[in-house]
């Protein structure tokens, strides 16, 4: 005669069987989890590029007309301000043309500054403008795009070819830089990504470089001799 279950034994396989699939569940929900982390590590990763590549891409090739007493002509300047965080404004050779044909050229305008990004407290937008076409006012016109969001850090630093130091601020139109470029500009950007350990919380990723400009005058020797 063939025996069936207990209800004791019933209960005993639900159990296990219980917890069996909450175990998967937990094993699942994490990989997914972080799955997740290494996604927008990744994005994060990937606009710190994007945005790195363009701003290499302006400022290394940022350049002064020398004809500043000209008249009817257009007006080039590199001024970077320090504040928290910084900007710039510069004249550069970076300019692509995406139309065939079109009455543009390489010559552009850029500003490089933040404002507070609408879904991250604490945090900016870093943006970009580009006019395609130089003019007596170099901070107006253009179009304005994002470049990174979640911007902890936008930090720039100039490299005087003079003296060969580093400073925080630069002005081509003032009296100490006149019509001069740096000879290199360092740049911080500091990003805010999910903590791989919380995601619930936000950990800073920090991306550097040093961008030397091609227009700009070499380091003075007795500059260099001081070092």
């Amino acid at each position: 005669m063939r025996r069936g279950f207990t209800l004791v034994e019933v209960l005993i396989a639900l159990g296990l069987l219980a917890t069996i699939a909450t175990m998967a569940f937990m094993a699942i929900a994490s990989s997914v989890q972080a799955q997740q982390v290494l996604e927008q590590e990744d994005a994060t990763n990937q606009a710190a590029r994007v945005a790195m590549r363009t701003l290499y891409r302006d400022i290394s090739m940022a350049y002064l007309t020398p004809n500043t007493t000209a008249t009817m002509t257009y007006r080039t300047l590199f001024t970077g301000q320090n504040g928290d965080p910084d900007r710039v404004w510069l004249a550069s050779l970076s300019h692509h043309r995406k139309l065939r044909d079109s009455r543009e050229c390489d010559q552009t305008e850029v500003t490089l500054w933040t404002e507070d990004d609408p879904n991250t407290p604490g945090a900016y937008v870093l943006l970009r403008r580009e006019a395609p076409r130089i003019d007596q006012e170099p901070e107006k016109d253009g179009k304005i795009l994002p470049l990174a969001y979640r911007v902890k850090l936008f930090n720039l630093r100039y490299l005087n070819p003079e003296t060969a130091e580093w400073v925080e601020e630069w002005d081509s139109t003032g009296a100490d830089q006149p019509n001069l470029l740096p000879r290199a500009v360092q740049v911080v950007l500091t990003l805010l990504a999910p903590d791989p350990d919380d995601p619930e919380l936000l950990s800073e990723r920090s991306y550097t470089a040093t961008i030397p400009l091609l227009y700009s005058k070499p380091l003075a020797k007795q500059a260099m001799s001081t070092q």
